[in-house]
């Protein structure tokens, strides 16, 4: 979905480790733009602004303005970014120029409301299994996220991703019978671990012992050598 955010970011003409670490000494990251048919530019941003843009309710999914001193005005995305493991800065972000007319493909959160029946009535478990869809869209109606109703699942039933509805522009990519949340019984699973467990073999030393214990009256019978 797009913002009314502006990111300002510098054009850089050399590229390298001195140079990344000469602009995270001035509070930048290292940045590369590309897309829409038009050569990869290698800018700087500021890490904050584009962290501020991953931790929003859109996330990755937020179409913003770039703005590059002394070069072009575009809208933009968030398309991949590396963060140091140890200080969980950013050092990377890769941003995609979009073309607000075209259509694109983004995944999407799914969350779930209410609590099944099958839980509250019948002892069920919920289990979710996906949590995002794949669809297909024009930019400006990229959704937050989709929020399916699972108040009437009941033990055995599920909601997919066909459940969603589709607004506007939008085209459902993911499979249309992928399960994104079920109810199961916790009897039947308790049963089915029980079957999958594998038989314990009767540990080899009692029948030793047992062949000693019959061994040893016989042993007692014979006559001892004069």
């Amino acid at each position: 979905m797009k913002r009314d955010i502006t990111i300002t970011a510098e054009a850089r003409t050399t590229r390298g480790k001195n140079e990344a670490r000469r602009l995270r000494v001035r509070g930048l990251s290292p940045a590369v733009l590309y897309g829409a048919e038009k050569d990869s530019t290698a800018i700087a941003v500021s890490p904050k602004e584009v962290n501020r843009i991953l931790h929003s309710s859109t996330g990755k999914n937020t179409i913003f303005s770039l703005a590059i001193q002394d070069g072009e005005t575009t809208p933009v995305m968030i398309v991949d970014w590396q963060n140091d493991p140890v200080k969980s800065n950013l050092l990377h972000v890769d941003l995609k120029r979009i073309d607000l007319t075209k259509r694109i493909t983004v995944k999407v959160p799914v969350h779930t409301a209410g609590e099944p029946k099958g839980v509250k009535l019948q002892g069920g478990l919920l289990e979710l299994i996906t949590r995002e869809v794949e669809i297909d869209c024009l930019p400006d109606e990229i959704p937050d996220q989709f929020t399916v109703d699972i108040v009437e699942l009941m033990i055995g039933q599920s909601v997919r991703a066909g459940d969603i509805p589709m607004r506007g522009s939008m085209k459902l990519v993911s499979a249309s019978d992928l399960v994104l949340a079920h109810v199961v019984s916790l009897r039947a699973e308790e049963v089915a671990v029980v079957e999958a467990a594998p038989a314990v073999a009767e540990p080899e030393v009692i029948k030793k012992g047992k062949k000693d214990e019959e061994a040893a009256p016989a042993a007692e019978a014979k006559p001892k050598k004069k």
